[in-house]
């Protein structure tokens, strides 16, 4: 495993690994993570309406993590192997041990998740998020809350992880935009703690 790039971001303790699993595991994790997880198509309430987030979701978690995004509360499905299997990985670099992932499949370009910071009350003061992707390589976007000028970006390509600590949430909003280019499919699972 390479050397962890740390992003030039003030505010904010982002580092990105760049190959944490291997292009063949990457490839076998992100058919496997297809076949297995119980994804879901969430809808939020948006001008009195339901509406379909634009990905499928799934959260799984230790018992009584529940999470609380976007209005929607989910309950978690029990560890399964493969993901217990993942999570070993990421805490071999991380700060804490986690009890839950949120995991996202982007089916194409169209998919996305709009801006947005990752600071319910449940994930406590500066929360840790490891978030691992599998599949295409989408462009992961920063922007600041409060200085409209600082912006960045970076792509995360398969089996890279991008660690968020600190006072990254409380000072920066991040997304995964629609484009135009088309785009394979790509899994992605943030582990985070739930207090």
């Amino acid at each position: 495993m390479s050397t962890p790039q740390t992003l030039p971001m003030s505010d904010a303790e982002v580092s990105l690994y760049r190959d944490i699993f291997s292009p063949d595991e990457s490839t076998t994790l992100f058919q496997e993570l297809v076949d297995t997880i119980h994804w879901q198509q969430e809808s939020i309430r948006f001008g009195g309406k339901a509406v379909p987030l634009p990905r499928l979701t799934a959260w799984y978690g230790d018992e009584g993590k529940s999470y609380r995004y976007s209005g929607i509360t989910v309950n978690p499905l029990p560890w399964i192997p493969l993901l217990l299997s993942i999570e070993t990985r990421l805490e071999a670099v991380s700060p804490v041990t986690f009890n839950s992932v949120l995991l996202n499949y982007y089916r194409g370009e169209r998919d996305s998740v709009s801006w947005h910071s990752d600071d319910e009350p449940e994930l406590g003061i500066n929360p840790v998020i490891a978030s691992v992707s599998f599949g295409a390589t989408r462009k992961f976007q920063f922007k600041h809350k409060t200085n409209p000028d600082l912006r960045t970006a970076v792509d995360l390509t398969p089996g890279s992880l991008l660690l968020m600590a600190g006072a990254t949430q409380h000072h920066w909003k991040h997304q995964i935009p629609k484009t135009t280019t088309p785009v394979g499919a790509r899994i992605n699972l943030t582990f985070r703690v739930i207090y």
